[in-house]
């Protein structure tokens, strides 16, 4: 297998789950909660989906305490290791406002 990002699970931003089938911490790219399956793959059983997606909830709940926030599931950078994302309504403006260009 060639190497995963999403397999090496380095800490390098904050972490606010991990058990034996997932991690949870802030997205490097979205700086929002990500949930990742442990086993590389793209299809985890159901009884782990469910695992993750209780437990993402529970992180998302904290975090955006009385902010409207959603799952999503699309694995655009990275399509071939599980992984879902709770985004709130306003992440990608702060994504943009903290983007600056290298020069």
């Amino acid at each position: 297998m060639a190497h995963c990002d999403l397999c090496e699970a380095a800490r390098l931003t904050p972490w606010h789950h991990e058990d034996d089938v997932c991690w949870i911490a802030d997205c490097e790219v979205c700086d929002i909660p990500m949930v990742v399956w442990r086993d590389h793959g793209t299809e985890p059983p159901d009884a782990a989906v469910a695992h993750m997606m209780r437990e993402l909830t529970r992180v998302a709940d904290e975090v955006f305490a009385g902010t409207e926030w959603k799952i999503d599931r699309d694995m655009r950078q990275i399509p071939d290791h599980f992984h879902a994302h709770a985004r709130d309504k306003d992440w990608y403006f702060r994504r943009q406002q903290s983007w600056s260009p290298r020069r």
